[in-house]
């Protein structure tokens, strides 16, 4: 009987850091993420589509809950999948195209149907439960952000509270848990985010060859890479609204070079690491920059990966979670 293979330094590091952070998810609650002022903005699901658009550029948001006044209830989460989705429709249903202004938000579901794409966002959480179950809720929905209802206790109806994110979650385990400086393996070592079958464009694709990508593949952003591989962008989903904020579809047919000099000048820029980063480096970027992912490239800029904020929380929640057999 061969003996065990004793745990090395490293790798009891990394276990009693990704330990530590699920013990600081499960004692604190979604309330605690929240900043002590915030804004939350609602849509009632008879919004005209185009007026929806307007609201979230002219507040620099990419989300919203919906509302079903008729009912009283919360009717799931608005995000930019569901414009990119409008877009596809409409590229599948030409002759619907004059309608696009009368559209509205409770008819996204027919959208979704008709194109074949997963429906609205509707998981959402109680406040008051633990941080953790609302991590384990967005992995099991694959949702970015996940909407906190609580009951009215005069009513004794829903209400929504606030939107709590994968970045939001993340910068809190980075500011509030000192053992992420524990997670020292580099991402070569590690599991962690996607490397092969890499969707990329270039400079001269359309935008509207982009979206078909984001819609068929499901996922929200494109490195741009140049004729030698090399990483000169990202084109994200929240770029095409920008794009359609003035309900001007015409700028769908621009090629991507020409859209990203639309961006607004508090675009935060691509964030890049190296497949022998550590994850308390990664950390430590999230702690001090508001990231959404990181494009993975060798000593030549070429591409490698690419490390979603999802990745991240999947690892944190989810690696070793079955081993119970060592102990500290």
């Amino acid at each position: 009987m061969t003996s065990p293979i004793p745990e090395s330094a490293i790798d009891r590091d990394q276990r009693i850091g990704l330990q530590r952070i699920r013990d600081f998810l499960k004692v604190r609650t979604s309330y605690d993420v929240l900043p002590l002022s915030f804004r939350l903005i609602i849509f009632d699901t008879s919004l005209l589509v185009k007026k929806s658009l307007t609201i979230l550029t002219q507040n620099g948001i990419v989300s919203a809950p919906l509302w079903d006044s008729k009912t009283s209830t919360f009717a799931g989460l608005l995000t930019t999948s569901d414009y990119i989705n409008l877009i596809q429709y409409y590229w599948q249903n030409p002759d619907a195209v004059n309608r696009i202004d009368q559209f509205k938000l409770n008819s996204l579901r027919d959208v979704e149907r008709a194109i074949g794409v997963s429906p609205l966002e509707t998981a959402s959480i109680h406040p008051l439960k633990p941080l953790y179950e609302a991590c384990r809720r967005m992995l099991e929905t694959r949702a970015r952000r996940i909407p906190l209802v609580d009951i009215d206790d005069e009513t004794g109806r829903p209400m929504v509270v606030s939107v709590v994110t994968q970045y939001r979650i993340l910068k809190f385990v980075a500011v509030n848990v000192h053992e992420t400086q524990y997670l020292r393996k580099p991402l070569r070592h590690l599991k962690l985010g996607t490397y092969k079958d890499l969707v990329t464009a270039n400079m001269e694709t359309t935008v509207f060859e982009l979206i078909h990508k984001l819609v068929n593949y499901n996922i929200s952003s494109v490195p741009i890479l140049n004729s030698d591989g090399v990483v000169t962008n990202v084109f994200e989903a929240v770029d095409v609204i920008t794009l359609i904020k003035g309900a001007n579809y015409d700028e769908l047919n621009l090629n991507v070079g020409e859209a990203l000099q639309k961006r607004p000048d508090e675009f935060p820029g691509i964030y890049t690491c190296s497949i022998d980063d550590r994850l308390d480096t990664i950390f430590d970027t999230i702690r001090k920059s508001r990231v959404h992912r990181f494009v993975v490239i060798d000593e030549d800029s070429r591409l490698v990966g690419v490390l979603t904020l999802s990745d991240i929380l999947e690892y944190i929640l989810l690696e070793g979670e079955g081993d119970d057999s060592k102990t500290e």
